[in-house]
């Protein structure tokens, strides 16, 4: 039997949005790539391998867990590089886009040297992050195109052309938005900055991009990156998405430890924590479905003295770690399980250890409905974190 808490990801939900991914890929002519920060899951990696999934990556860490595990050249953007970082970037990058041109000046003759003297012979491309300064996203935490902005350069530093050396542009607005957002923020990037266009060999469009859930217009979005390309024929498009790749892949399977009332409120204690396990609630935050918990339709049916209502508490010290309601149809007790879906995208990267909580196991369930762990965490795992 599964012990709880765990997250269990599924090999045919993530084969069947690979199968998207790749359709629209092919047809649009667009490269998607998959960014770490939403999924680095590198045991499942096999899978996107086999569909020839790169990456992009915004860290040291990232940039090798892609050469080691998705075993090609990476995509690399970073708020700002170091001398520390931008040889290790330079070595495992295909692209490599900078936030500023105050990064590219101060690492361009780093960039053309090593171009110069690649023992592999291959060729870094840089680019340059730029803002469009149009907000499709409601919620401010995940918005990079708010006023001030630490992201990208704006139009009025390139109303004169490129700085010289420059390969690409990288814009980044969305956040798992519509086709219909894209439409408006690529307006807004080509009215900006179609002056360039002309001297550049690639766009990133960024990520954000949730092709994969239900009601996409994934047509709109193949029209769009065509008529990019039709516009722009020498122009690569690149674009990279997180959330879309590992959408509706994956659960937390969590347990009910205990049930208290307070002030007429029935609170359900799990063994997990939103504040360290499902983050994003809380950030959001938005509140996840439970699989056993009544929809709002059959809420709504149900005579109000039928239902039971429960808000549920993280098993941590945090006073804000709970979330609610949920109804049910009749009342919990500890041992019931609940299933937290949808939770195999930014998820599993943004996990904590606040309170020395337990971590969740993690499964896969392969194509043939045969369930493996990936990861059983331990004390150490904790201890050697802190040390």
């Amino acid at each position: 039997m599964l012990n709880t808490p765990c997250y269990v990801v599924y090999e045919n939900r993530l084969r069947a949005n690979l199968d998207i991914i790749a359709d629209v890929s092919r047809r649009s002519g667009a490269k998607i790539i998959m960014a770490f920060k939403a999924n680095a899951l590198w045991k499942t990696f096999h899978i996107f391998r086999e569909y020839g999934v790169e990456c992009t990556a915004s860290s040291i860490n990232e940039l090798k867990l892609g050469l080691e595990e998705l075993r090609s050249k990476v995509h690399s953007y970073c708020p700002a590089y170091t001398p520390n970082t931008i040889n290790k970037y330079l070595a495992g990058s295909s692209h490599i886009t900078f936030n500023s041109i105050s990064q590219w000046e101060h690492f361009r003759g780093t960039l053309r040297k090593y171009n110069a003297n690649n023992p592999d012979g291959g060729h870094v491309s840089p680019g340059l992050r730029v803002n469009p300064r149009c907000s499709v996203v409601e919620t401010d935490i995940y918005n990079p195109a708010l006023p001030g902005s630490r992201f990208g350069v704006e139009s009025a530093q390139l109303k004169d052309g490129l700085p010289e050396g420059i390969e690409g542009l990288h814009f980044h607005a969305l956040c798992e938005s519509s086709s219909e957002d894209l439409q408006k923020v690529l307006e807004a990037f080509e009215l900006q900055f179609g002056h360039l266009l002309p001297y550049i060999k690639w766009v990133n469009m960024g990520g954000g991009h949730l092709m994969t859930r239900a009601g996409y217009n994934i047509e709109l979005l193949v029209e769009i990156i065509r008529g990019f390309k039709e516009r722009y024929p020498h122009i690569e498009v690149i674009l990279e998405p997180g959330s879309a790749f590992t959408w509706r892949t994956g659960d937390l399977i969590a347990s009910v430890v205990d049930i208290v009332e307070n002030d007429g409120i029935n609170t359900a204690i799990l063994d997990v924590s939103f504040a360290c396990h499902m983050p994003d609630c809380l950030e959001m935050p938005y509140q996840p479905t439970v699989s056993e918990a009544l929809d709002k339709q059959k809420v709504a049916e149900m005579p109000h003295g039928k239902l039971h209502k429960y808000r549920f508490g993280g098993n941590s010290c945090l006073s804000g770690d709970f979330m609610g309601d949920w109804y049910f149809d009749k009342p919990l007790k500890p041992g019931d399980r609940l299933t937290f879906e949808d939770m195999n995208h930014y998820t599993t990267v943004k996990t904590n250890m606040f309170n020395g909580i337990t971590h969740p196991d993690i499964a896969l369930v392969d194509a043939d409905n045969n369930m493996q762990y990936l990861r059983k965490f331990t004390y150490e795992d904790y201890k050697n974190r802190m040390s």
